[in-house]
């Protein structure tokens, strides 16, 4: 399938790879297809391309990477969304928003109070709002720039 993006141009990207978000992105309600994939090769950062608005893109992260006390639980958004079952370890993976300040790469935060809980079974996704937590919408991911 080709899609059109401002940001990438022209793509090829297989069918099976589209994320449904039903809610979509916070502010983002009406974008509800994503596709993820590498920024580089071998880079801990991604790109959560929309599929319904191609100029919106957001750079994505593994949290476990840069926090390793990261942790969210995950049990309520599972069981609201369906995803129970048997079969369901091990499915999941989980993102977070990257905020990169132009001109200071350096200075890059991490949102870790909405993070993005992908299904890779049912290639769903949904952004988890962590209300009551100790983390912060504006991680850094560089103590020492």
């Amino acid at each position: 399938m080709k899609i059109e993006t401002t940001r990438f141009g022209v793509m090829e990207i297989d069918e099976r790879k589209i994320i449904s978000m039903p809610f979509g992105m916070l502010g983002f309600p009406q974008s509800q297809r994503f596709v993820l994939f590498p920024h580089k090769e071998d880079s801990p950062f991604f790109w959560y391309q929309s599929l319904d608005d191609p100029p919106l893109a957001f750079v994505v992260t593994n949290p476990s990477l840069f926090h390793s006390g990261y942790s969210v639980d995950a049990q309520e958004t599972i069981r609201r969304m369906s995803w129970e079952g048997p079969e369901s370890g091990g499915l999941f993976e989980l993102y977070v928003v990257v905020t990169i300040p132009m001109g200071s790469p350096e200075k890059m935060t991490a949102n870790l109070l909405g993070p993005i809980l992908i299904n890779n079974k049912t290639r769903q996704a949904v952004q988890m709002v962590l209300s009551e937590s100790p983390h912060s919408h504006q991680f850094p991911l560089f103590e020492n720039p």
